[in-house]
C-alpha cells in the first residue's frame, strides 16, 4: 500500500487536512472519501487552497491518487461539507472509505 494512500486513508478516518502537490501546485485538501474508478484510486476532497468566491461555492474535487505527491497530514481537523453525501461520484465507482 502506498504512503500517499495510507496518509489519505488516515486523513479521511480522522478528518484531518492534508498538504500535497497535484499537477505542480501545492494545495491543502480536506479529503472526504476515497473511491476506485476503472482500477485507479481517487480521493474526493475540498481544495482549501482554491480561491472560492464564497463558502456557498465549496464543492468536492476528485483527485487521482497517483497524481498526489508529497502528501503530509496536518494537525488541523475539518468538518464535512454540509451538502456532503458519503457516496462515490458515479454509479460505476466503488467506495473505498468515507467520513
Amino acid at each position: 500500500m502506498s504512503d500517499t494512500r495510507l496518509k489519505m486513508m488516515e486523513a479521511i478516518a480522522r478528518r484531518r487536512k492534508v498538504t500535497a502537490h497535484y499537477n505542480g501546485n501545492q494545495m491543502v485538501l480536506a479529503p472526504h472519501l476515497m473511491f476506485e474508478r476503472r482500477g485507479a484510486l481517487f480521493v474526493s476532497a475540498l481544495n482549501l487552497s482554491k480561491n472560492w468566491r464564497s463558502a456557498d461555492d465549496w464543492r468536492l474535487g476528485h483527485f487521482k491518487l497517483d497524481g498526489l505527491a508529497g502528501a503530509e497530514l496536518n494537525d488541523e481537523t475539518f468538518d464535512p461539507l454540509p451538502t456532503y453525501e458519503a457516496a462515490p461520484p458515479h454509479e460505476e465507482d466503488t467506495l473505498v472509505l468515507a467520513i
